[in-house]
């Protein structure tokens, strides 16, 4: 049996952008995460050992928002990258990357981008 994790609207301040001025001021971010996992035993046994911990989730979205990266698509792969690397039981993420504010010349909320795998 299949379950899934999600970690709704993460927000960070970073460094990511393709101006030299947002990599120097940051902006703010939002991530929202939905990861789909093998259940195996983690409910039967109440294990939290045997289930993809939302807390180490968190940690490597946090690590990966750090590292400055030009697109926020980058940005995206990286965490998909990592939660793979470090969840091996993970089938499925969609991982969701808003910039807030973004300096367009206009008011908007947000821009993003959607990566699955």
């Amino acid at each position: 049996m299949e379950y899934r994790i999600v970690l709704d609207s993460m927000e960070f301040r970073a460094l990511h952008g393709c101006y030299e001025l947002e990599r120097k001021v940051g902006n703010r971010f939002r991530v929202d995460l939905e990861l789909t996992t093998e259940l195996g035993d983690v409910a039967a046994e109440d294990s939290v050992e045997k289930a993809v911990n939302y807390l180490e989730v968190y940690g490597v979205v946090r690590e990966q928002m750090a590292v400055t990266q030009r697109t926020i698509e980058r940005v995206a792969m990286n965490i998909i990258e990592a939660l793979y690397d470090r969840f091996p039981a993970i089938r499925h993420v969609k991982c969701t990357v808003a910039k807030l504010a973004p300096p367009l010349g206009g008011k908007l909320r947000s821009v993003r981008v959607i990566l699955e795998k």
